[in-house]
């Protein structure tokens, strides 16, 4: 018998779900009941009503919590509750609600019993430690429902249907189940990064009898910063995918390991898809993200820009029986450095309602191409994985330039009549904004040296008193520790 042939007995399947458990560390959970939930106003409804439910406790974790009508809704909603004698606690980020609500915005939950941390704030003897960021968005409720999103608590999200602007585009999930207790974990290790643990209080104990909700399969993914679980996660997806991986992502800036999974995932026959914003809210991570755009489509990625005002949602669906919901981005900030959560889940069901408004929303994209091709209908141009036509030869000389200005004209009214766009020149961009940067920098420099000296001045204060804080923290330690080992005489 060849041993090359030889079975070992281990399911493909079995397998699948080890490699995806350790690359995530989070174990398949079943017995879960998940429900889809689209735009921000379908989140705040359902969050606002499970908040004036709750009898025991409410857990609320967001990277940004605004000082304006939805914020104010939601505070006003935990005071009630609190004042009731329901055991609220709300995590809020430094960085993420830095200009949007101050202490002061929280000073009525406080006094109604309510608790209320902001994660990571600048603090001595940690000079880096400001760049991690709390970027989840997380309610629980009684330890019964639990709720995971791209969401934040702004109005921002609603769009301004006054001036006819239509609302951000995002996606988020609600829980029920055995799956909610990790939602709560991950909400208790983030309370105890952020100051003490979370009290020994009656009204936290776990919920009493059984708590199979459903027959959905998923995992809870909260990554810590350095941890890269949904990293690890998000490249296995790509190598195990053997039909389709369509993906949506609200800051994609692709890092070379990644690229080259879904390129390779493309190459092998897979249909890999990534929706982006058209216009975004961070100008310059969309000219970082376009930047990336031409060795995707040149592996056999499909690129779609959204139409809308802000495409915000973080999802994935491949093969139609995986998907992943939450608040990570593909990018290092949210692999490497932030506090995320995501659920991935291994349902059917699911799988095929979130293809359902992938295909809804590719109706609302522009696709780039990196050549012209003919024009196709709606359906066609969400289906269809055509080849380009090779590119075509162009003369030189003033009537190639007039044809090229020609081109360009086309390009944008064609892009608004048949939902494509044929992809110009997106690297010179970022370069030239590297150039005029630094060229500014350089004659700031050398005609007003001062203004360059005291920010790096300012600099190395920052990190000479946190070395010497840290320094000293450390030394403290060791003294201490060495006082009670040494021996004791009688």
């Amino acid at each position: 018998m060849n041993a090359r042939h030889r079975t070992h007995g281990f399911s493909s399947r079995l397998f699948a779900e080890q490699a995806l458990s350790r690359s995530a560390g989070a174990p398949l959970i079943g017995g879960n009941a998940v429900e889809l939930l689209i735009d921000a106003q379908a989140h705040f409804d359902a969050w606002l009503k499970a908040i004036a439910n709750a009898k025991r406790h409410v857990f609320l974790e967001n990277y940004i919590i605004r000082d304006d009508r939805i914020g104010q809704a939601f505070r006003d909603a935990l005071v009630e509750r609190a004042k009731a004698g329901v055991f609220v606690a709300v995590i809020g980020d430094w960085g993420g609600c830095l200009g949007q609500s101050r202490s002061s915005f929280w000073a009525a939950l406080r006094e109604a019993g309510g608790q209320v941390r902001i994660y990571n704030p600048p603090q001595l003897g940690s000079s880096f430690g400001w760049i991690s960021r709390d970027h989840r968005k997380v309610l629980v409720v009684d330890g019964e429902v639990g709720f995971l999103s791209g969401v934040c608590l702004s109005e921002k999200w609603l769009g301004d249907p006054a001036n006819d602007v239509p609302p951000w585009r995002d996606t988020g999930v609600a829980l029920r189940g055995p799956a909610v207790a990790e939602i709560e974990q991950a909400f208790a290790d983030s309370w105890r990064e952020a100051g003490d643990p979370l009290p020994d209080d009656p009204r936290l104990s776990p919920v009493a009898g059984a708590t199979h909700a459903g027959e959905v399969s998923l995992r809870v993914i909260a990554t810590q910063p350095s941890t890269a679980g949904m990293y690890r996660l998000d490249q296995m997806v790509a190598a195990m995918a053997t039909k389709t991986l369509w993906l949506t992502d609200a800051y994609f800036v692709g890092v070379a390991p990644y690229v080259q999974a879904l390129s390779a995932a493309a190459r092998d026959g897979v249909d890999v898809r990534l929706l982006v914003p058209g216009t975004s809210d961070i100008p310059m991570v969309a000219g970082m993200s376009r930047s990336g755009y031409r060795p995707l489509l040149k592996a056999g990625i499909r690129v779609f820009e959204w139409n809308g005002t802000m495409l915000h949602a973080k999802t994935a669906v491949a093969d139609g029986r995986w998907a992943r919901v939450g608040s990570s981005n593909l990018n290092i900030a949210s692999w490497l450095s932030n506090r995320e959560i995501d659920v991935a889940i291994e349902d059917v069901g699911f799988a095929t309602q979130l293809e359902a408004q992938y295909e809804k929303d590719l109706e609302n994209a522009t696709e780039i191409l990196l050549h012209p091709r003919r024009r196709r209908s709606g359906n066609e141009r969400v289906r269809s994985r055509a080849p380009h036509p090779p590119r075509p030869r162009h003369g030189g000389g003033s009537s190639s330039r007039a044809a090229a200005g020609a081109l360009r004209i086309a390009n944008t009214v064609g892009a608004a009549i048949s939902q494509h766009r044929v992809l110009g020149d997106t690297e010179t961009g970022p370069l030239l904004a590297g150039f005029i940067a630094a060229a500014v920098l350089t004659l700031v420099a050398i005609l007003w040296p001062a203004v360059i000296a005291w920010p790096l001045a300012l600099i190395g204060a920052w990190f000479t008193v946190n070395l010497s804080v840290s320094w000293w923290t450390l030394r403290r330690k060791r003294v201490a520790k060495a006082a009670t080992e040494a021996p004791h005489e009688d």
